[in-house]
C-alpha cells in the first residue's frame, strides 16, 4: 500500500502564567478544509522531510523554522480503505524555535491553543489519538485507519520500524 510523504510541524511556546501553547490553523481549502490542523504538507521530489516541513511553515504562516531547530517526534501513517489515494505518512515535528510572528495565508488561518486543551472536535478525528503525547515531548509511531466515511477512526495501532532521519 502505497502513502504519500507528508509533513507536520508543531511550534511550541511557553504561556503567559505558565503551560505551553501550540501553533495550529484553520484550514481554508484544499484537504481538510474547514477543520483545525497542524501546518505542514507534502513532501517535494527531491525534499527531506526536515527540508519540507520548513518550507510548509513557511508558506503557510510566514514563519521561518530551521532544519537544525527542529525535534523529531515520530511518525502517523494514515490509511483510507475507501480512497487508497489518500493514504499519507507524515513525519512530526516539533519546534520552540522560529522567526517572525504567525500570519494568515492563503490556506491556514494560524492560531495559538492551550496544549491541555487542544479543539479536537473541530480537529481529524484522529488527533486525540497522538497529539497529545507530541506536545508533551514524547516520540509516536502509529497506524491510524479511518472507517468508510473517511473521518471517524477504525483504529488506532502504534507500531515499531525504524524511520529514516
Amino acid at each position: 500500500m502505497t502513502s504519500t510523504p507528508v509533513t507536520l510541524c508543531f511550534l511550541l511556546r511557553d504561556r503567559p502564567g505558565g503551560g505551553t501553547e501550540v501553533l495550529l490553523g484553520l484550514k481554508k481549502t484544499g484537504f481538510g478544509r474547514g477543520k483545525i490542523v497542524g501546518l505542514g504538507g507534502h513532501v517535494e521530489a527531491g525534499e527531506s522531510d526536515a527540508e519540507a516541513v520548513c518550507r510548509e511553515v513557511f508558506e503557510e504562516a510566514g514563519v521561518i523554522v530551521r532544519e537544525e531547530d527542529l525535534r523529531h517526534a515520530g511518525a502517523v501513517e494514515f490509511r483510507f480503505p475507501a480512497r487508497p489515494e489518500w493514504n499519507m505518512l507524515t513525519r512530526l515535528f516539533t519546534t520552540r524555535q522560529w522567526e517572525g510572528e504567525p500570519a494568515e495565508s492563503r490556506e491556514i488561518a494560524p492560531e495559538w491553543f492551550d496544549a491541555l486543551s487542544l479543539p479536537v472536535d473541530r480537529m481529524w478525528q484522529d488527533a486525540d489519538h497522538w497529539l497529545p503525547v507530541v506536545l508533551e515531548g514524547r516520540t509516536v509511531d502509529i497506524v491510524v485507519t479511518l472507517n468508510a466515511d473517511n473521518e471517524t477512526v477504525a483504529s488506532s495501532v502504534s507500531v515499531l520500524r525504524n524511520l529514516p532521519q
